[in-house]
């Protein structure tokens, strides 16, 4: 056992076949509201709920968590997931608390965003191209491409220093790379680009 896995045609090892592959790309697509939601309404559904907004996301992040591990105590899939995730945190856990750091480390438009919606876009992308069997040179290009558009989007539109947008689009890319046995890429296209978020981030200002 190397601690990675092979790749396989993902519609053959989802819950309910070609049905339930779209329901998960669906499913990431749909993140890309997260941002919209904690950043346009968040305040407003802490204030109604009596909490903090960070208690709010981290309290989403922990009952994640409870259900994910009652749903392996159980050893069942949902549909939409894969055969594998039966008997190992599935990579909807993975994203939330991936989501979850996000919005507790770095919960500003410049860094949320486009951290986000990479994942949300990026790796489905990356995904379908692979499994119309793409070369790899050719699927890092092309999503690469959709990565850099989105954070020089955010740059422009959310203040995303430049210098970061054009680093992170392909540190991006590469966090998905790597198949981990039991850390989905939805935790690496996250965390990786998180930390390195984390670290350069104090010198955002002095680089402007």
């Amino acid at each position: 056992m190397n601690g990675q896995v092979e790749l396989t045609n993902p519609v053959d090892t989802s819950v309910g076949g070609m049905r339930g592959h779209i329901l998960r790309r669906g499913v990431h697509l749909s993140m890309a509201a997260i941002p919209y939601l904690y950043f346009a309404h968040g305040t407003s559904i802490a204030d109604s709920l009596g909490m903090d907004l960070q208690q709010v996301v981290a309290g989403v992040v922990l009952i994640a968590l409870v259900l994910e591990g009652l749903r392996l105590k159980m050893g069942i899939t949902v549909f939409g997931q894969r055969d594998y995730e039966a008997k190992q945190v599935s990579a909807l856990a993975w994203g939330a608390v991936g989501v979850g750091f996000v919005l507790l480390l770095v919960p500003h438009e410049a860094y949320a965003w486009p951290l986000i919606a990479s994942l949300s876009f990026g790796d489905p992308l990356m995904g379908e191209l692979r499994r119309k069997g793409m070369q790899s040179r050719q699927v890092m290009m092309y999503s690469t491409g959709l990565l850099l558009a989105i954070w020089l989007f955010c740059s422009l539109q959310f203040g995303t220093p430049i210098w970061m947008a054009l680093l992170l689009a392909p540190v991006c890319m590469i966090s998905e790379w790597p198949r981990l046995t039991y850390i989905d890429d939805n935790a690496t296209m996250l965390l990786i680009p998180l930390a390195l978020v984390l670290l350069l981030e104090p010198f955002a200002l002095v680089m402007v």
